[in-house]
This record gives structure tokens, sequence and C-alpha cells, in this order.
């Protein structure tokens, strides 16, 4: 499920500058969530680039027909690594 949506999102993201770096499903408080980290360029994802992720990717993700219900969609960065401390 995870491959259908990368090949689904990836291009619309990559129009936008966005950089694709995952998708995978996970829990999080105990609900179902569907996790999409994103980079970009200059490395510095704000929640302005998230927001605008995530209005690209919900409409996406809907459209797909996936047998997934009741989740939730969080797009975020990859993070600071542990090396960058």
């Amino acid at each position: 499920m995870e491959e259908k949506i990368i090949e689904a999102i990836k291009e619309p993201l990559e129009k936008e500058n966005i950089k694709l770096v995952g998708v995978h499903f996970g829990e999080e408080d105990g609900e179902k969530t569907l996790f999409v980290t994103i980079d970009n360029e200059e490395g510095v994802v704000d929640i302005d680039l998230c927001v605008k992720a995530t209005h690209i990717v919900d409409p996406i993700i809907d459209s797909l027909d996936l047998d997934i219900e009741d989740y939730v969609l969080d797009v975020g960065s990859k993070g600071v690594s542990e090396s960058e401390n």
C-alpha cells in the first residue's frame, strides 16, 4: 500500500519543490496514522511547507480508494539526526 501512495504523491510534491523522503503506516497515540516524511533542497521544513504538502497529498490519497478508514495523516520533516546534535 505504501508503494501505491508513493507512486501517486511523489511527482505532485516534486512539482512544488518538495522531496518525498518516505511513507509508512503506523500507530501514534492509539490511532492509525499515515506518516508522510518530506524535505526540500534547503533542508528546512517549516509548518507552511507541511501544510502545503498536506493539501497536495490528502486529496490524492482519498482518490486512491485504499482499504483504510479512520486514519490520521501526519506530514512532517525527516527531523534532526543524532549526528547533527
